[in-house]
């Protein structure tokens, strides 16, 4: 007996949110490249279609028409069927799955029929990736309780921030998402940075996570870190957010940044200061670079801060000039980073 058609049709979950908040494998089932360009966090991408498959299609599709384009799609997909089925079970060990595509439609749909065909219950986004992704661009203009941590550089804000998160503080590390620490030196032993698009996405989820809590803290940054830049309605939020301003002395600092960068080969760190060299000057650059060929990063570094210190002390005094918002500053010299955490976690008035 043939199945009808309201039978093996998967259900769709229409609210985006109702989507990320059910409890179950999330597979995206675009091209390695669509994925590669963004996609939803912690999906795992078992495509329909590779990249030339899906631009054979489309171009048959433009050439041809949908009819022909559809016969194209079978003919290249039905050869691989039971190895995705094979990859789908392996993908849903609990028998549920999440599915989605581009727009919610053929391909998401047709994978969704497979899974069922194999005894797997899937859930399809309704209006895909694409509704997806208007979802999160809505959700940066939404307000936030943003409090910025800042300081100088070497001051140690992202590890009071993973502190903060491990005291159960609502925290959004942009550079680790970003993988770039946002300076020359910033992406230095870190991972590839991922696409603008999804370094979006990673910030849209955790911002959802976080919906509801009265405080979300966030480290001053530029508004670019490195290759990745802060959605826009985040980052007009955050220059009007207030500010906790962390104070250490400048040999903390050092050892801080020594600690950090010390691991990384000469020629890298040498690259990173010749970056500068305009704005260092070429003495201090050359100071600099000697320090660094004689493996005295902690010189190397006291020559460098000179010119961050100056930068930074400069965005501090136009962020007085045009935030109405508050600085708060703490004197973190000598203490823990547990001790600086509780003593963030209890501020009342920035």
């Amino acid at each position: 007996m043939v199945e009808s058609t309201s039978e093996i049709k998967p259900k769709p979950i229409i609210a985006v949110s109702e989507f990320l908040d059910t409890e179950s494998p999330l597979i995206d089932v675009r091209s390695p490249a669509e994925y590669d360009k963004g996609h939803i966090p912690g999906a795992i991408n078992l495509p329909l279609f590779n990249n030339d498959d899906r631009a054979a299609i489309g171009t048959k599709y433009k050439q041809s028409g949908s009819k022909e384009a559809v016969e194209l799609g079978l003919a290249i997909v039905g050869p691989r069927l039971a190895d995705l089925a094979k990859e789908l079970n392996q993908a849903a060990p609990t028998a549920k799955l999440r599915l989605y595509c581009w727009r919610g439609g053929m391909r998401s749909n047709s994978v969704a029929w497979l899974a069922k065909m194999i005894g797997c219950e899937a859930f399809v986004l309704d209006g895909g990736y694409k509704r997806f992704r208007n979802w999160a661009l809505t959700l940066f203009g939404d307000p936030w309780p943003i409090r910025l941590l800042g300081g100088s550089t070497g001051s140690g804000k992202t590890m009071v921030l993973q502190m903060l998160a491990q005291k159960g503080a609502a925290v959004i590390d942009l550079e680790a998402i970003a993988h770039h620490r946002g300076s020359s030196y910033g992406g230095l032993g870190l991972p590839e940075q991922p696409s603008v698009e999804h370094f979006e996405n990673c910030i849209a989820l955790r911002l959802y996570r976080y919906a509801g809590r009265k405080t979300l803290w966030l480290e001053a940054e530029s508004a670019q870190v490195g290759s990745c830049r802060i959605p826009n309605g985040l980052w007009q939020q955050m220059q009007q957010a207030p500010m906790v301003l962390l104070e250490r002395s400048k040999s903390e600092r050092i050892r801080n940044l020594v600690e950090t960068y010390g691991g990384q080969s000469q020629q890298d760190l040498i690259n990173a200061t010749e970056r500068l060299s305009r704005r260092l000057g070429p003495q201090r650059t050359e100071k600099a670079i000697c320090s660094i060929r004689n493996g005295q990063l902690d010189k190397a570094c006291a020559e460098i801060l000179d010119y961050y210190d100056r930068s930074y002390t400069a965005e501090i005094q136009r962020r007085q000039l045009n935030c109405k918002a508050g600085i708060v500053r703490v004197d973190a010299s000598g203490k823990s980073l547990e001790t600086i955490a509780m003593v963030l976690l209890q501020l009342r008035d920035v």
